[in-house]
């Protein structure tokens, strides 16, 4: 079976980043937090994936995790109770998926992925190699063949609430302009009584994670909880959304033991 190689470095993507955002103290913070990307590991990547991978099928996918002369990483810090993150989403944003590849020594991640229709994906792998207090990201584009879906257009939402597996989620802005400090409060209610939920569990080590990305799929943020204490309604994010534009944001959020996703369309001025 050929396959594909492609090979991306690291700083044509490192500044995607997000997840370290700002300065804060670290008393109240589950993870560290910078202006940008302050130590970072340099990196490779190679991709290897079947040829004309095809929708609907198990196609398998190997990420060799390199620094800059070609040598593997062999050790990676345990974040967020995974050594790597790996995010895919579709060319029109329109599906997301978060999964945790598995390591298996010298620089090599795999995992098994079913795309459900055919088309262009973005796939963003976030790690961070020994050493390294920031995280390290690599991403690439992945076209899938097959019957591709109906495109749904990008349109900022006029209302910040949704229903989503029986909760009633909100979402609101300290304020919403690009290149400022930015604290999104998500506010989970039951949708049948309307009563706060109040006891939210641990998803990966925190709270809630989302991830934001620009219309184009250039603009990449992984944003975790500003405190890890409480359990609901209200989970905090603090982030910076560096240009102007339209973004699509995520909440991942765990209740009773089932992770729900709540998406929304934001035009950031």
């Amino acid at each position: 079976m050929k396959h594909i190689v492609i090979v991306i470095f690291l700083f044509s993507t490192v500044f995607l980043t997000a997840c370290n955002s700002i300065k804060v103290p670290k008393s109240t913070m589950s993870h560290t937090m910078s202006a940008t990307p302050t130590n970072v590991v340099p990196t490779k990547s190679e991709w290897k994936i079947e040829d004309h991978p095809q929708a609907n099928k198990e196609i398998p996918i190997s990420i060799f995790i390199k620094d800059k002369s070609d040598k593997p990483i062999k050790s990676f810090e345990t974040v967020h109770e995974k050594k790597m993150h790996l995010f895919i989403v579709s060319k029109d944003l329109a599906y997301f998926s978060h999964i945790h590849p598995k390591y298996h020594g010298n620089g090599e991640f795999d995992i098994t992925e079913t795309f459900p229709s055919g088309g262009d994906y973005k796939v963003i792998a976030e790690f961070t190699p020994k050493g390294g207090g920031d995280s390290s990201v690599e991403s690439h584009w992945l076209h899938i063949e097959g019957e591709p879906a109906k495109e749904e257009p990008l349109i900022p939402d006029k209302e910040f609430t949704k229903v989503v597996d029986g909760k009633k989620v909100s979402l609101t802005f300290s304020q919403l302009a690009a290149g400022k400090t930015i604290h999104m409060t998500f506010t989970i209610n039951d949708a049948a009584t309307n009563k706060p939920i109040k006891n939210l569990q641990p998803y990966l080590g925190a709270m809630g994670h989302t991830v934001a990305m620009s219309a184009d799929a250039e603009k990449y943020l992984h944003i975790h909880p500003m405190t890890t204490s409480g359990n609901g309604p209200n989970i905090i994010f603090m982030t910076i959304f560096p240009e102007k534009g339209v973004y699509k944001v995520w909440g991942q959020f765990k209740h009773e033991g089932k992770v729900f996703t709540v998406p929304f369309v934001v035009n950031v001025p």
